[in-house]
């Protein structure tokens, strides 16, 4: 069968998996079962007893059974990703350690356990244990050395006020009015994730017009969230009730326009420009010189590319190094040339050189 691109299939999660087409799907983001083993209620100081999750399709017969039916589901996702792909699933520590060593079985590659703190967790009412203020995510490659996973970077940072989004992530639950309520005015799902932390993985490794599988669907998520941000979805559910809210939910999405989902672009993904090629274009000829923004150090250019300052020759890199005593250099922010707003570094050539590339 063709990939049923923006659908909620309604069926048992490893049937439905078998029948999806090999590199299919660029992310897959999986909230499965935690196989919690709950003793028993769980009451409040009053003896109300709390919403807990005691549904049949989180219970497993033993950890032999529950680690069955995860390898069965990673294998068929690991099938499903296209090979630049990538997968993220979530979990407390009733069942991340056993899934993370499962992904690591069957070829995944870590790229990263993402800690997501719940700014208003659930108190422990016993006061037997710390309070479980935390759930995992582990973010991982379909395998490693293979071709390059999406990563935007560059909107990671620009979204964390310009600084480097770091594997600890501060967010609420979902309460309020994202909260999806059943007839009777009761959660509709008992673990349902904030589109908060699907916005942030969503467009952290994906790219619009991607397709995002969710294997483990509930009441729509994923499939919202990916809508907003113009990327398709393909959800599976088993819960025929969890189906119906999630189509519902996601029929009343607006998805963000073309303009909209633009974001921050990283210069990873840009065409790389020698620094020859500026030369070649004429933008500086060989005999020009070039200076450190200090005007402490000058290199003349060659016809090659290369520069040379007394007896020292090289790469515009090397030789930055090599005057600086440096172990290292960025030529294009070092290196600068005369204009007539006086001294501007060499990268201003790279991007006049880099937009003709693009146009």
């Amino acid at each position: 069968m063709g990939l049923p691109v923006d659908t909620i299939i309604n069926g048992e999660c490893l049937e439905e998996l078998a029948k999806l087409p090999d590199r299919s799907v660029d992310l897959v983001f999986a909230d499965p079962p935690y196989n919690l083993q709950l003793g028993g209620d769980l009451l409040r100081p009053d003896n109300s007893k709390v919403d807990a999750v005691d549904d049949h399709w989180d219970q497993f017969a033993s950890f032999e059974a529950y680690d069955t039916f995860t390898k069965a589901w990673l294998k068929e996702c690991r099938r499903i990703l296209k090979d630049d792909g990538a997968l993220w699933v979530i979990g407390s520590y009733h069942n991340i350690f056993r899934v993370g060593s499962t992904l690591q079985d069957l070829g995944f590659w870590i790229l990263n356990d993402i800690v997501w703190r719940k700014s208003n967790p659930m108190p422990n009412f016993k006061g037997t244990r710390f309070t479980n203020a935390h759930e995992t995510l582990i973010w991982a490659a379909k395998a490693r050395g293979g071709r390059r996973y999406t990563f935007n970077y560059d909107a990671m940072k620009m979204a964390n006020d310009e600084l480097q989004m770091r594997s600890d992530w501060m967010l609420p639950l979902c309460t309020g009015d994202e909260r999806l309520k059943d007839e009777s005015g009761s959660k509709a799902h008992p673990t349902q994730k904030p589109e908060a932390l699907l916005h942030r993985v969503i467009l952290a490794s994906s790219k619009p017009g991607d397709i995002v599988l969710d294997p483990f669907f509930g009441t729509g998520t994923t499939g919202a969230v990916a809508k907003r941000l113009g990327r398709r979805f393909v959800g599976i559910e088993r819960e025929t009730e969890y189906a119906r809210i999630a189509a519902e939910r996601i029929a009343r999405v607006i998805p963000a326009t073309a303009a909209e989902l633009a974001v921050t672009g990283s210069k990873r993904a840009e065409p790389r420009i020698p620094f020859g090629q500026i030369v070649e274009a004429g933008l500086l000829r060989p005999g020009d010189v070039l200076f450190c923004s200090k005007g402490r150090h000058s290199a003349r250019v060659r016809a090659d590319g290369s520069l040379v300052t007394g007896e020292l020759s090289g790469s515009i890199h090397k030789v930055g190094a090599m005057v600086q005593s440096a172990p290292a250099c960025n030529g294009w922010t070092y290196w600068h040339f005369r204009s007539d707003k006086g001294l501007a570094p060499i990268d201003v050539l790279r991007a006049k050189v880099r937009s003709q590339a693009i146009a």
